[in-house]
């Protein structure tokens, strides 16, 4: 990467505006390029020319300077980017189902993806807009880059919600409990169990020591971590500020060379027996993109709850012709 770190966001609603609020915010970029729609019937100029107005409006308040690019919908431009984050969806069709953006976000990407491709992009893909993993999967097909280099944001956000129903359940800060939703970002995903500890001792332990601090029903907890965006989305009709942080957090880890773990969305290439498509696992992270899928030894039954969220994944892939 040059000395310059520059970050392209495909998609400014409410997500990509945040994606390039909190990049400002923590002093990531050094140039920002933002596009959207703004033609046809979804003409979003307004909104993106509003967005970049209201950021450059808040740069004497940021850490240091950030050069804002509207780029329109000449996507084009966003290939000479370290990174390009695409946040681009429509919220509203998944109010009650995470597969409701299946066909808009496959069909909408379908427009940048290749012009991307073809101008030459050699950065890293970090892709939001769901489903998280069928998307992340076309970014691989289309573009034919090295699957390392495209990342989707999956279930980083989800083990954040599972942390913080854990830490409200027994008290102890989320920063010190490890702990990963994996699978498909969506109602089939599941927590790993038996891989939770709490500053590095395991879950199972500590349910023997201290029954009372540990007693809680897993499977409410587990509920929580998988059904707290649409608590959010009650609220405010979208999901918006963890989902960017998510996002922005896989980006340090790449402009930083951070060799950062987490969940995230990747290739599957024979993990537990699944290969061709994207879902998560937790991955080092680092300037390449996926550096390395680690694995843990799941119990059968989340081997089983593994194997039917990958099932999942794989039946809206053959829904839209990618597999």
């Amino acid at each position: 990467m040059g000395t310059v770190t520059k970050i392209g966001i495909v998609g400014m609603g409410h997500v990509g505006a945040h994606v390039a609020n909190s990049l400002v915010l923590q002093g990531v970029a050094d140039e920002l390029y933002m596009t959207e729609q703004c033609s046809g019937d979804e003409d979003h100029s307004a909104k993106l020319a509003a967005e970049v107005q209201d950021l450059g409006d808040s740069l004497a308040f940021c850490p240091h300077n950030v050069a804002l690019y509207n780029c329109g919908e000449d996507y084009a431009r966003l290939a000479d980017c370290d990174i390009i984050i695409n946040a681009a969806g429509k919220v509203r069709l998944a109010s009650e189902d995470r597969d409701g953006e299946l066909f808009y976000t496959t069909d909408t990407a379908k427009t940048f993806i290749t012009p991307i491709a073809d101008a030459g992009f050699d950065g890293v893909w970090i892709t939001i807009s769901n489903p998280c993993d069928v998307v992340a999967t076309e970014i691989w097909k289309l573009s034919g880059m090295d699957p390392k280099r495209v990342i989707g944001t999956g279930t980083a956000l989800d083990s954040s919600r599972l942390k913080y129903a854990l830490s409200r359940a027994t008290g102890y800060d989320q920063h010190s409990i490890s702990a990963y939703m994996l699978g498909e970002h969506g109602n089939s995903m599941f927590a790993a169990w038996s891989a939770v500890n709490f500053g590095g001792k395991p879950l199972a332990q500590l349910r023997e020591e201290q029954p009372d601090r540990f007693g809680f029903d897993e499977g409410e907890v587990e509920q929580e971590a998988r059904h707290g965006g649409y608590v959010t989305y009650a609220g405010k009709q979208c999901t918006e500020f963890a989902v960017a942080d998510a996002a922005v957090r896989l980006a340090r880890a790449v402009i930083s060379n951070e060799h950062y773990i987490t969940a995230c969305s990747t290739l599957m290439t024979g993990d537990y027996g699944e290969e061709g498509f994207f879902t998560s696992l937790p991955c080092v992270v680092g300037a390449n993109g996926v550096e390395e899928v680690m694995h843990f030894d799941l119990s059968d039954s989340e081997l089983r709850e593994f194997q039917a969220s990958c099932a999942h994944v794989k039946e809206n892939l053959s829904r839209i012709g990618l597999l």
